[in-house]
């Protein structure tokens, strides 16, 4: 069909059966409900010819594909999803929509009135059906007024097919991603004093025979935010007949009368039977106003998981964006409560003299440290990971309001934020200015094979007993936590190497990680965003900036915090692993977190047979290339500019910290905040984990060294000494000698083997 055949708009009144599968399933169930002689706000659609013309004009197609055509979706973990979309999504807002288009859809925002609060919402084909219902995946903006505001939102609407969310979604549906289209409605708010939403059938317990109301004082989006607790009842499904009424919670706190009368209820319930007829299946309906000013907002077939569905990880994927509440309620409660609680659980398990005890006691501190890491990891999950998300919020507002060419240079707000990991690179970067400027004793620290010769030998010359004391505080304030099983307090080897590695660089990075920037670039970039706002936004955007600052600090924290608790255990642990050894009651060297309760019933038991720990599976590291094959080049996301050569030392446990040299590429899992010292030694970093906001990415953009991760299996395929090029701007790490060196190596062979 020619371009100017197309109806780029259709009034929501004027959608039939012929267009429908243009329009979505909720535009298009909307327009039988009108034909059927239901109250629904009068709008307008926009069809998926809309999104093609937009797609089109700004090539996003090849902005997509490039974006997910580095791996396959299957393979993507959620940090890359969410830096794919992050990316799909500034493209969106800042591609402009075509002129046509554009003129068409502020015609007919003019057509429902001058002043009229207008909502904008997705109605993707396959949206909200029986096979896939995407409610809450795709992004909805309301409170708009005119054209302009109109256009923005209809690109975030748009860019919302993208989120990490929906490619989840599609993922677990087995949808191809590639084939996915939007289609937009735009509709007037309709503003009453009671909304809600009402069930065909009980979502619980379908073969109930009842019907579920619920309802809540004011607009239908604080019941469906979460907002406000509702009113419920439920109805006999054939007769309408109230079985039983919850009062929702009041703001006064008193028992009050319900929220809707009889007739009222009686008016949804006939309201019920009649969109279950007209389209043969029960409904679950969003609605506002109470006759005869009873309006239908949405109808879509009620979604409920199986036994066969209990994987289903819908809800979960909502909380990849969570809404201005929940994270306000998470800040209080994470920095509040549950960070000093974590800090003061590993305080008291640090300071507990647990040589002292008896056999019976320690078994019963073991069980107290091993609860408390059970318990403070179902935390992590339900809360700590939850308000890790208040910096992608920040991110995505932040490019929202700003429209930055990069999507990244919101990270720059987050420098000036003092955290735990840090404190401790900054010190062991002053432990390295001491030996740097003193000849002598970084002699004594060299010459010797164990950690704690070189300490004593360091004791005797001029100044050593100083940094002695300090390395020994260094160790204990910020080195009693958990890597890969071990206690690096247990290994001071490996942070005497990274001291002696620092205090040999030419030229040290500051190891400081965000907090090291100039606080002027986070000054500079916030009063960027509040002026890209409306002032009535701004208090918000200060809220959006000092929640995404602090669970960016805290993401962090809790992980050393954690890593405290583990190691406390570990502690607790070995000692009494080495009491049944030294008793003739133990055997084996297998002592860790999984031995834990054994050895808890054998401290308790002293007439128990001999405990016999299984020897730990050996750990295979068997790379997924076949025999004999060496790849060229791997292929992963650019996470931090630059280009750097180097020999790959994978870190994969604690002596791996204690072998890392100066100018190797640092190849891992993840950084995580435990071992963040090693970077500013790195070349170059190259991790399996991906995405611009873990630690690696940040820490390696601060510092100026290049960083690819999303590499699968990236420390099976390289080995340690493997000569590799990181190309930090196309993210591609190059096996063997460079490019420009082999080139010209041929060409000197070529003019006579002179290299």
């Amino acid at each position: 069909m020619a371009a100017r055949n197309v109806r780029w708009v259709i009034p929501l009144a004027d959608v039939t059966t012929a267009v429908e599968s243009s329009v979505g399933g909720k535009a298009a169930r909307l327009a039988h409900l009108i034909r059927a002689g239901f109250r629904v706000p009068p709008g307008f659609c926009i069809p998926v010819a809309g999104y093609d013309r937009f797609v089109k004009a700004a090539d996003l197609a090849t902005v997509v594909r490039l974006a997910l055509g580095r791996k396959p979706l299957e393979a993507m973990r959620w940090e890359e999803l969410w830096d794919t979309a992050l990316r799909i999504r500034s493209a969106f807002l800042a591609a402009p929509i075509p002129t046509p288009l554009a003129a068409a859809i502020i015609k007919a925002v003019e057509a429902l009135g001058a002043g009229v609060s207008l909502a904008v919402r997705s109605s993707a084909p396959g949206e909200d059906s029986t096979a896939g219902a995407f409610a809450g995946i795709h992004e909805s903006v309301v409170g708009l007024i005119g054209g302009p505001a109109v256009l923005e939102a209809v690109k975030v609407v748009w860019a919302s097919l993208w989120s990490d969310a929906a490619l989840l979604y599609r993922r677990e549906l087995g949808l191809d991603p590639s084939r996915s289209r939007m289609a937009v409605l735009v509709q007037a708010m309709v503003h009453e004093n009671r909304s809600g939403v009402a069930f065909g059938r009980d979502p619980r317990r379908l073969e109930s025979g009842h019907a579920i109301v619920e309802a809540v004082a004011g607009p239908c989006g604080d019941l469906v935010d979460g907002r406000v607790d509702p009113d419920r009842w439920i109805l006999d499904r054939s007769s309408g007949a109230v079985v039983e009424w919850r009062q929702g919670v009041r703001a006064s706190g008193i028992t009050e009368e319900p929220l809707l009368a009889t007739p009222d209820l009686a008016a949804l319930h006939r309201a019920l039977g009649e969109v279950e007829a007209l389209f043969g299946w029960p409904p679950d309906v969003e609605w506002t106003g109470r006759p005869p000013r009873l309006t239908l907002l949405q109808s879509r077939p009620i979604t409920t998981a199986s036994p066969a569905e209990a994987g289903d990880k819908r809800a979960w994927y909502l909380t990849l964006r969570p809404g201005p509440r929940r994270l306000r309620d998470l800040k209080k409660r994470v920095a509040e409560e549950l960070i000093p609680a974590l800090e003061a659980d590993g305080e008291r398990f640090t300071a507990e003299d647990l040589p002292r005890l008896g056999d019976a006691a320690l078994a019963t501190a073991i069980e107290t440290r091993l609860a408390a890491l059970e318990r403070w990891r179902q935390v992590y999950e339900e809360a700590f990971i939850p308000f890790a998300h208040g910096v992608r919020r920040l991110g995505q507002y932040y490019n929202d309001a700003v429209r930055p060419c990069d999507p990244y240079e919101f990270v720059g707000l987050l420098r000036g934020q003092r955290m735990l990991a840090s404190q401790r690179n900054q010190a062991l970067a002053d432990l390295a200015a001491l030996v740097r400027g003193h000849p002598e004793l970084r002699g004594a620290l060299a010459g010797a094979d164990e950690p704690e010769a070189r300490l004593q030998a360091a004791q005797a010359v001029s100044g050593g007993a100083l940094f002695v004391r300090a390395f020994e505080d260094c160790v204990t304030r910020f080195m009693d936590i958990s890597f890969q099983g071990e206690r690096l307090g247990d290994r001071s080897d490996a942070a005497l190497a990274t001291v002696l590695e620092l205090a040999a660089a030419d030229a040290p990075r500051a190891p400081t990680g965000p907090d090291a920037a100039s606080p002027d670039e986070a000054a500079t970039l916030e009063r960027r965003l509040l002026q890209a706002v409306a002032d009535a936004d701004r208090e918000e955007a200060r809220e959006t900036i000092e929640i995404g600052r602090l669970s960016w600090r805290l993401r962090d924290d809790d992980n050393i915090l954690l890593g405290r608790i583990e190691s406390q255990l570990l502690r607790a642990v070995r000692l009494g692993a080495d009491r049944l050894r030294a008793a003739g009651r133990l055997a084996g060297d297998a002592v860790g977190e999984g031995t834990a309760r054994e050895i808890v019933e054998a401290l308790r038991d002293p007439g128990r047979r001999v405990v016999v720990l299984a020897p730990p599976a050996a750990a295979t590291i068997s790379s997924p290339m076949a025999a004999g094959e060496a790849p060229r080049q791997l292929v992963g996301q650019p996470a931090a500019p630059g280009l750097a050569t180097g020999r790959v030392r994978r870190v994969r446990g604690a002596a791996d910290l204690a072998r890392f040299r100066a100018r190797e590429v640092l190849v891992c899992d993840a950084i995580q905040p435990t071992m963040t010292h090693l970077v500013p030694l790195a070349a170059a970093v190259v991790e399996r984990r991906g995405g611009m906001l873990i630690h690696g990415a940040i820490i390696a953009r601060e510092l100026g060294i290049p960083c690819v991760n999303g590499i699968a299996d990236a420390a099976e395929i390289l080995a340690d000494g493997d000569l590799v090029t990181v190309d930090g701007h196309l993210g591609i790490v190059t096996v063997g000698e460079p490019e420009f060196d082999l080139e010209r190596h041929a060409a000197g062979v070529s003019a006579g083997g002179i290299p």
